[in-house]
């Protein structure tokens, strides 16, 4: 098969995206989701794969800052958009679009990529590993009570217009932002992606609706959330479908989800993706009434290993020799010392003799402090070298505060 890869033109946006929705079944997008995609598209990241006169792949690609362990804003390619025609899988084409993409990226000089996968089997050949996971759940309030902190009380809460709080509900994001790995700081655009809310995917849901929190004339918290009204033989059972709830501090955390417990005519809340340490876990009388589960979330490719380890810090003193397995981006391959703690870090490359043996999948997969390499070695995924030093490493590589990706792109 003859193919040609090429850059995205404007010109082509139409049938490259047309291409991508039938990709993931064919159902049209509502044009205000649509609209943003377009908008938020970066034309010189994005790629199409031609057969002729037919574009057969897509990818592309948003230039992120992801927070991590340490609270730096390391550089990251968002890889977005990926998809292959039915009528051309097994052929190579997203080979070839991986193969140009982590070369792109290692020329742009960034040493991080970062996907969100619908199917996670795809991806670790390609060195992504899972770096975090989400929380989904689905609470019965009608049976759960919340006991909730002192200051809880203090916080004033007030419907708003989603829109129309908008700049006040990013302030609080962006002041979480460097406080938990794996969160991303937004560009310009990226804050109307919690506004979406067109009808189509409602599925019979109120609109999009905003609560803020307040402290003293600040705003220290917001919640988003649409309202489900259901009724059966004995009575109401809406449920409150949550989109987003922020909040410094843990009163005003405490406060907004008190208030969505307290919502008439509902007796089910409904989350997804919400960090697996959420806190309301240790507020509820049942956690077994919750339902919780978890599910893949962001996966992280370490594009350049020296740079990527020494953009982090580390929670323990780490002195650690890798030896590293990456077949598709062999400049990663061989040994790279590792040396951090809390302040800093330094990673280069080295003959000396290796302590713990893995591939770039498994460093990906701990990067962020959410996955510990001793878990990783039970699965025979690392291999131990040096008597003592999985335990060195994997103290240091954890992070205090759960890695989290608050939404897809």
């Amino acid at each position: 098969m003859t193919t040609d890869v090429r850059v995205l033109q404007q010109t082509d946006w139409d049938v490259w995206y047309d291409n991508l929705v039938r990709a993931f079944g064919g159902v049209p997008e509502s044009s205000e989701e649509r609209g943003l995609y377009n908008a938020l598209t970066e034309y010189d990241r994005s790629l199409g794969v031609w057969d002729g006169e037919q574009i057969v792949g897509t990818a592309g690609a948003f230039s992120f800052r992801v927070t991590v362990p340490g609270g730096a804003s390391v550089p990251a390619a968002g890889i977005t958009m990926v998809s292959v025609a039915a009528t051309h899988r097994r052929r190579g084409v997203l080979t070839t679009m991986m193969r140009r993409q982590l070369d792109d990226i290692r020329a742009g000089g960034e040493p991080l990529a970062v996907l969100t996968a619908s199917e996670p089997a795809i991806y670790g050949r390609f060195g992504y590993g899972i770096g975090t996971l989400q929380l989904n759940a689905e609470i019965d309030t009608s049976r759960v009570r919340l006991s909730v902190p002192d200051g809880t009380d203090d916080v004033r809460l007030r419907y708003a217009v989603p829109r129309d709080v908008l700049d006040v509900c990013e302030a609080v994001y962006a002041r979480l932002v460097p406080g938990r790995p794996g969160m991303l700081a937004r560009l310009p655009g990226w804050e109307r992606l919690g506004l979406l809310d067109p009808e189509s995917d409602r599925d019979g849901a109120s609109p999009l609706q905003c609560v803020v929190a307040e402290r003293d004339g600040e705003t220290v918290g917001y919640t988003r959330f649409r309202v489900k009204p259901e009724w059966g033989p004995a009575g109401h059972n809406g449920v409150v479908i949550l989109n987003d709830l922020e909040g410094l501090d843990p009163a005003a955390r405490a406060a907004l989800w008190r208030f969505l417990f307290g919502l008439d005519l509902t007796s089910t809340i409904r989350t997804r993706a919400r960090p697996v340490d959420e806190d309301v876990q240790h507020l509820v009388s049942d956690i077994r009434r919750c339902n919780l589960r978890l599910k893949d979330s962001l996966h992280v490719r370490l594009v350049d290993v020296g740079a990527a380890l020494e953009a982090r810090t580390y929670q323990a003193p780490v002195d650690v020799v890798f030896e590293v397995e990456d077949a598709f981006c062999p400049w990663n391959e061989g040994r790279w010392r590792l040396t951090g703690d809390a302040k800093g870090a330094s990673c280069v490359r080295t003959e000396e003799a290796a302590d713990l043996a893995l591939s770039v999948r498994e460093l990906g997969a701990a990067y962020l402090g959410g996955v510990s390499l001793a878990s990783l070695a039970t699965a025979g995924r690392v291999r131990e070298l040096r008597q003592g030093a999985l335990a060195e490493a994997s103290v240091a590589f954890l992070s205090a505060i759960a890695p989290w990706l608050p939404h897809g792109f």
